[in-house]
């Protein structure tokens, strides 16, 4: 088994990886470096998906944000804190999926002990129109992947909890899906929290070469694999286990896949957001808070690329 290990102390673990990311080219205009639709939040979570929108747009041309009808209004309300995208209606979701580069679906949605198995695709104005916030969330990541195989989506949280790993399947371009072990367990069936490193890296390459993804396994050490090699980025701190650093992963990693290949993109963010926490922690300890770590990211990539 082909195994990289990459250490956020240790940037020429990695560099090679971070050139291979696309940069804004100096004769780019708006709208070449990348599109990201964030798919989120819920009733219930409403920050998540605020994470996630304002770390894409550091490094996309536009975010455009969609949630609940709820929720839409929250973060309406929440404008005031993010200036950096456009929050588009439910009933325009299909639209923008086919418009932007990459989809994010999952950060801040509420998830549930569904049993259902959908069986035929509902239309779209019916998804809509769903109450049940869990029901709304896996029927609508089933329409989105099934009626758009050919776009680049990363897949995270509530959403993850939701889907049938069958469904990876059908996608013309592999998905990044990051779980933790729980969520891994929930999509794959296989308890991994006892298991030795070595082993954890097999099984993680075995499931994204059956399901063809790009798994990114959120851990102490993150595993990342296309079913071909496998990385195991080590480093950070304690102060990533707050909530809302998954949320910022996801985010950062969306941005990222929207000009480069998922491969990369996953390895880049771990190898960021761990590198990030490392520098806040020389002035703040493990006491850093969602947006210390949305502020650092922008320049631990600059100085590993410019």
């Amino acid at each position: 088994m082909n195994i990289t290990k990459i250490h956020s102390s240790d940037q020429t673990s990695v560099q090679s990886i971070l050139d291979q990311l696309v940069i804004p080219q100096a004769d780019s205009h708006k709208g070449n470096n990348g599109k990201v639709l964030v798919i989120g939040g819920s009733s219930l979570f409403h920050s998540a998906s605020l994470w996630s929108a304002e770390i894409a747009s550091h490094f996309v041309d536009m975010v455009h944000y969609a949630s609940t009808k709820e929720n839409n209004e929250i973060f309406i309300h929440l404008k005031s804190l993010f200036h950096n995208g456009i929050v588009v209606k439910q009933k325009d979701v299909d639209m923008y999926v086919q418009e932007d580069d990459a989809v994010l679906i999952g950060p801040g949605v509420v998830r549930s002990n569904i049993k259902k198995q959908i069986t035929s695709n509902k239309q779209f104005d019916e998804i809509i129109r769903i109450k049940d916030e869990a029901e709304y969330a896996q029927e609508l990541t089933y329409y989105l992947l099934h009626q758009h195989p050919h776009k680049r989506f990363v897949i995270d949280a509530g959403a993850l909890q939701m889907i049938e790993a069958s469904w990876l399947k059908i996608l013309k371009e592999p998905a990044i899906i990051t779980p933790h072990q729980r969520e891994f367990k929930r999509l794959f069936g296989i308890d991994i929290s006892e298991l030795s490193s070595d082993k954890i890296a097999k099984i993680v390459q075995q499931k994204a070469q059956e399901y063809s993804c790009v798994i990114l396994l959120k851990s102490i050490q993150d595993y990342i694999s296309d079913g071909k090699k496998v990385y195991i980025i080590c480093g950070g701190n304690q102060g990533l286990t707050k909530g809302g650093s998954g949320d910022i992963l996801a985010g950062l990693t969306a941005g990222l896949f929207t000009r480069s290949t998922a491969l990369i993109s996953a390895i880049s963010a771990s190898y960021v957001i761990k590198t990030a926490a490392d520098e806040l922690y020389k002035d703040k300890g493990y006491w850093y808070n969602m947006s210390d770590i949305i502020h650092t990211i922008p320049g631990v990539l600059r100085k590993n690329l410019l």
